[in-house]
């Protein structure tokens, strides 16, 4: 699909679109970094990074990338009572096993993304307490079971905000680790001090962790060096002119799973996609600046993709939860 160069929400310019896609490169990439590339002093790049963490629900921290890990992921649909989903919502948000959570559905449903540290706490959840909420009506959990577009891939980087030439300099100079993706008990504390700010400077990590300065930050480039761990960014994409996003259920024959969702990661409007178990076969995220552009994607690009058999959207009404909640601001 050709990309469109998104109109920003009042507020918001292209300066602030060309400093998240800076972030969508490299979060931990220094103010003054940034501001060399994009020829503007490092105050401006502060004082726009506080904005947007302040108006714009910027996060950036550091994640587990579960697929590399082989960790189990889900998508909770929880159907509950209108009165109570946000309830619901917010209760699931605090939990630390969960890192996207929204309501859609006219407010009768929550989604939730979770990935269990364990077969207890999944167990836990949509075996004991979730059921157990005289609230909830139903409860469907699609396990995810192959990535095709998201982790550390930004739908940021979509919008082509950035020349060929910036997108080299920022771009982090990290060989790949060929050995396996591995988290070891010892980087707890680290993991934890960056999932709370992946931004985090080396002093604060030393402190958090105990080690020094010199080797947090060794061990920190090789957990990401080896893909166990990236830094993400995300934001509101409503500042950006996107501000519809929904959730699409795609059914594809299983002939066509692999290139229908190859051909869903090259959309522009994807954000997110995944084969999954249950109903449907693939899950994806969308953006859009209007609903008039969501039927617009639903009936040509997507519509249009050999394979796909049948597709449902949900919209979302507002997301509770995006990485981290609350969210620190730095």
């Amino acid at each position: 699909m050709q990309t469109k160069s998104p109109t920003p929400s009042p507020g918001f310019d292209g300066l602030d679109l060309r400093l998240l896609s800076a972030l969508a490169l490299d979060g931990r990439a220094s103010f003054s970094r940034i501001a060399a590339v994009l020829g503007v002093s490092d105050q401006t790049v502060a004082r726009r990074y506080r904005r947007l963490c302040a108006e714009g629900g910027l996060r950036v921290v550091l994640m587990r990338d579960a697929h590399r890990l082989g960790e189990d992921q889900w998508m909770l649909r929880v159907r509950c009572t209108p009165d109570s989903a946000p309830a619901i919502g917010e209760a699931l948000a605090k939990r630390s096993d969960t890192y996207w959570v929204g309501l859609a559905s006219g407010g009768t449903e929550v989604l939730c993304l979770t990935r269990p540290r364990s077969p207890l706490d999944h167990d836990e959840l949509l075996l004991g307490r979730l059921p157990r909420t005289p609230s909830v009506v139903e409860i469907r959990a699609h396990q995810l079971l192959h990535r095709f577009y998201g982790g550390a891939q930004s739908w940021v980087s979509k919008l082509d905000a950035l020349t060929a030439a910036e997108t080299e300099a920022l771009r982090p100079r990290r060989a790949p680790d060929p050995a396996t993706a591995r988290i070891t008990p010892q980087d707890g504390p680290l993991l934890a001090a960056l999932e709370r700010d992946g931004r985090a400077t080396y002093p604060e990590l030393q402190r958090a962790t105990g080690l020094t300065e010199s080797a947090a930050k060794r061990r920190l480039a090789a957990l990401l060096a080896s893909g166990a761990v990236f830094v993400d960014s995300e934001c509101d994409p409503g500042i950006l002119g996107h501000p519809v996003a929904a959730i699409l259920w795609i059914t594809a024959a299983p002939a066509t799973l692999h290139s229908v969702g190859e051909a869903l990661a090259g959309h522009t409007p994807i954000a997110h996609a995944s084969a999954a178990t249950g109903p449907c076969n693939i899950i994806a995220t969308a953006l859009a600046e209007s609903t008039a552009d969501l039927y617009a994607y639903l009936s040509g690009p997507l519509g249009r993709l050999e394979g796909v058999q049948h597709v449902e959207t949900t919209v979302f009404l507002r997301r509770i939860k995006q990485l981290t909640y609350p969210a620190p601001m730095r």
